[in-house]
Formats: structure tokens, C-alpha cells, sequence
């Protein structure tokens, strides 16, 4: 009996070690640790669904690269100082060290014109614009809140994709606000492509930006709709989307991203107003506008986005945009638009400025390729 008792025992002692290791194997990593001994203060949901979270510790993500870390840590810190995002002859000072860094890199020939009654920078290739993209052009609306940031942004944004892709770029000094307000730059924007189109077909001209200048790209093309003009090869909507709400963009980013990617206290939720769905236009460039009209923001209209050319959407998780580019991709591939989704994760809004980071490297390739793709298809 002694025996026969020890070898059950000894049987069931095993089967629970058996089964404690196959909950452990199934278990998804990280989610095996000690419980802490006291409990994390519960998370609250309202009525509405909105959801109270308590303070909580986010680590940078696991799958960005020691550089990236390293980029997202000393951006963190740059936000929290009034003098480095300060502007300084239209470059935010912390950028400065990003500009001098791409002029090294991506060697470029810098061009003060005007096109049509527009301020613009045309850049070209030292290497000389490749054979392939003779016949092909790029414009480039840079990013700034519609309220500065030239030459500083378009410079980051064009000298990259210029070098890179060996192409030309026009980056235009689009009318901002305060002074202006829309259409002011749609207008702009229409008028150099009006210019251009006497020099190049239209399935060869490609338009990107990032912030600002990705939302005016979605809003030119609305505008070139409604004015009777042919829509471009391919465009590329950077660090945006083809929204407009009271806190920019819109959508759960803009309150997620505030902290994690700007290091801000996240914005209060909106008061109960009678504005319609979207909330109420900022103040500045957009002031008196609808958030509900196609040629502020295109997403609110199905019949101009099924309109699009091809359309690439860089965002990353940490971007106040986000939810937005998300939105907009994703109504673009229901009707049927050639769309494409990039989204770094861990990374924030206008990541690829510095262009020592593995992933800003991917975002240039990424933007190479698609242009190269799509213009004169």
C-alpha cells in the first residue's frame, strides 16, 4: 500500500508539473512574471466609452533599433524644451543638427526660383537626375502647421528623396497662415502644377509632404478635381492624413501620442458641442472652415477619394496622426484606390528627419520605390 501510494502520488505530482509546463509554453512572452503585491489602480470606462487610464510606464519598443532608442529618447527630451522647438530663421533649432547631417549625406543642387507666382526651391541630384526620371518630377510641400517651417522642412523632406531616387524636386513656399488662410496654398499648389503640366504629363508628376504638407497633398487633390485638373502619377501623404478635427488629426492618436511621442499631457476630452462630426477647425490657417468639406479634408467625401491616384501613407505608432493615416488608407482601399500603409512602430510624428536612424533609411527607400513605381505608369 506504501508503494502503491508513493506511485500515485508520484503520477499526479506529474501530471501537474506537465500541465503547468504547457500553460507556460502556451503562454505569450512576457506574460509570465511574479504579480505584483498590490494591485495596479483599475482602469474606468464611462458610459460613452471613454476609457480613464491610470499613470503607467511605457518602455521605448522592442522592435526599434538601438539608433532608433536613441532617436526617440533625445527627441523626448527636445520636446520638453521651448528653445530647441523654437524656429530659427524657419528651421526648428533642434532640426538643425538633422539639416546639417542630410546636406552631408545627400548631396543636392539648391535652386531659388518662382514658378507661377510661387516662392520654391528646385533640388537636383549632384549625381544628376537618372535617365528614367528625365521626363518625371516631384513636388514637395513641406511640413510646419501650416504656419512656418520654410526652408527648414522642405529641405528635410526633399534633399533625401532627390539624392536618393536621383530625380527632380520642387519643394513650394506655399502661402500659411496667420497671415493666409485657406484655399491660399491649395491655390498655390495648383498653380505651379498648372506650370508644370506644359513640361510634363501628368501621370509623371508626383506630390508629397509630411504634416502639414501631407494633409495639403490629400486637399490638392480635391482641389485639382474640382478645378477640372488631371490628377497626378502619385502622391504621398507623410506624418498625415486626409482628416480635420479640433485636435489636428482626430482619432484616438491624438491622445495617445501626445505623451508617448511628444512628451505632453495628453489633450481633455472634447466639451459636448453641436459642431458637426469631426470638430471644430483650429484656429489660423483653417479658421471659419468646414471639417466636413472634400477640399479641407478629402476623407469626408467618397466620391473624391475614390478619385486618387496612387497614394502612399508613412505614419508611426507615436504619431499624433496615426489614427488618421490609418482612417484615410483605409477608406482609400475600400473604394478601390491603390493604396499603400507604412507604419513604424515606436517611432513619432516626422521620424525621418534624422537621417542617421535605420528606420528613417527605410522610410527613404520605402517613398523611392513607390514613385519610382507609379509616376508614368
Amino acid at each position: 500500500m506504501l508503494w502503491n501510494s508513493r506511485s500515485a502520488f508520484l503520477a499526479g505530482f506529474a501530471r501537474a508539473v506537465t500541465a503547468i509546463a504547457v500553460t507556460l509554453a502556451c503562454a505569450a512572452p512576457g506574460m509570465v512574471h511574479a504579480q505584483p503585491a498590490e494591485r495596479s489602480p483599475a482602469v474606468q470606462v464611462d458610459d460613452d466609452g471613454t476609457v480613464h487610464v491610470p499613470a503607467m510606464t511605457v518602455p521605448p519598443s522592442s522592435f526599434l533599433s538601438p539608433e532608433g532608442k536613441a532617436y526617440l529618447a533625445q527627441h523626448l527630451k527636445d520636446m520638453q524644451r521651448p528653445d530647441l522647438v523654437a524656429q530659427k530663421d524657419g528651421v526648428p533649432v533642434f532640426m538643425q543638427g538633422y539639416l546639417a547631417r542630410q546636406k552631408t549625406l545627400f548631396p543636392v543642387a539648391k535652386q531659388d526660383t518662382t514658378i507661377a507666382g510661387v516662392h520654391a526651391y528646385v533640388f537636383t541630384p549632384r549625381s544628376g537626375v537618372a535617365p528614367r526620371n528625365r521626363r518625371r518630377v516631384l513636388i514637395n510641400l513641406h511640413g510646419g502647421g501650416f504656419s512656418g517651417c520654410f526652408p527648414g522642412c522642405a529641405e528635410l523632406e526633399s534633399m533625401p528623396v532627390a539624392s536618393l531616387a536621383r530625380i527632380e524636386v520642387i519643394s513650394l513656399d506655399y502661402r500659411e497662415g496667420p497671415k493666409y488662410r485657406f484655399p491660399a496654398a491649395s491655390e498655390d499648389v495648383a498653380a505651379v502644377y498648372r506650370h508644370l503640366l506644359k513640361h510634363y504629363p501628368a501621370a509623371n508628376i508626383g506630390i508629397y509632404g509630411c504634416s502639414a504638407g501631407g494633409m495639403l497633398t490629400g486637399m490638392s487633390v480635391a482641389w485639382f478635381q474640382k478645378h477640372g485638373l488631371p490628377r497626378p502619377g502619385a502622391v504621398g501623404i507623410f506624418c498625415a492624413g486626409a482628416t480635420l478635427a479640433d485636435l489636428g488629426f482626430g482619432g484616438d492618436a491624438s491622445y495617445t501620442a501626445a505623451p508617448l511621442g511628444e512628451a505632453r499631457p495628453a489633450p481633455p476630452p472634447p466639451a459636448p458641442s453641436p459642431a458637426k462630426a469631426g470638430g471644430v477647425p483650429p484656429l489660423g490657417y483653417f479658421a471659419g472652415t468646414d471639417p466636413n468639406d472634400p477640399e479641407v479634408a478629402p476623407a469626408a467625401s467618397d466620391d473624391v477619394l475614390r478619385r486618387f491616384p496612387p497614394t502612399l501613407v508613412i505614419t508611426a505608432t507615436r504619431g499624433f496622426e496615426m489614427s488618421s493615416a490609418v482612417y484615410t488608407h483605409s477608406r482609400l482601399s475600400r473604394l478601390g484606390v491603390d493604396a499603400e500603409l507604412h507604419v513604424w512602430d515606436g517611432m513619432f510624428h516626422g521620424f525621418f528627419y534624422d537621417p542617421d536612424v535605420p528606420e528613417s533609411r527605410d522610410a527613404y527607400d520605402v517613398m523611392v520605390r513607390f514613385f519610382d513605381r507609379h509616376l508614368g505608369r
